[in-house]
């Protein structure tokens, strides 16, 4: 993938492209099913069919997940129906809210917010490491004021689970 910003590399959410295909399948299931039921029925109308193609596309918005792209210095997030990005080198925030199912949210200087899985940062190294030379270097300009705990916790979460999986490979564990 090549950054449009600065005619290098961006990494990419490597785990995405399945998951869309899920999406996709659910939602095509979904609509497939509703349809051949109410063909069974004998009730299927224009109407009907018009309602569950609608249902079908709104179960597919809401399964699709959200793209994630990043480069030196950003990082954006993809969704739906609308593209976040934020300057990773100039962050003033970062927090994380949740329990099961947690998120991230990142701030920089200019106000740009966006929020972001980290489940995407454990599946994806590369991201992982635009992100964490972000936060560096806004630790070192002084920016990242709040929420530098937060990464570090989640950057020893993603070092321990690839010590695991490389163990596991090696016979070790």
């Amino acid at each position: 993938m090549v950054d449009r910003r600065g005619g290098g590399r961006a990494a990419g959410d490597r785990t995405w492209r399945g998951s869309a295909r899920l999406a996709v399948g659910c939602a095509l299931g979904f609509g497939g099913l509703t349809l051949l039921v109410d063909w069974d029925a004998g009730t299927l109308t224009p109407a009907r069919a018009l309602l569950w193609v609608a249902l079908s596309a709104a179960i597919l918005s809401m399964l699709l997940p959200a793209r994630v792209t990043a480069g030196p210095g950003w990082l954006t997030v993809h969704g739906p129906l609308r593209r976040r990005t934020v300057r990773t080198d100039r962050l003033v925030y970062v927090g994380q809210y949740g329990d099961v199912s947690t998120h991230l949210v990142l701030r920089d200087l200019a106000g740009n917010r966006l929020e972001l899985d980290p489940y995407v940062l454990h599946a994806n190294p590369l991201l992982w490491h635009e992100l964490d030379t972000g936060v560096r270097r806004s630790l070192e300009r002084g920016t990242l004021r709040r929420g530098a705990e937060v990464l570090a916790r989640l950057g020893h979460e993603i070092d321990d689970m690839n010590a695991r999986a490389v163990l596991k490979a090696s016979g070790l564990s």
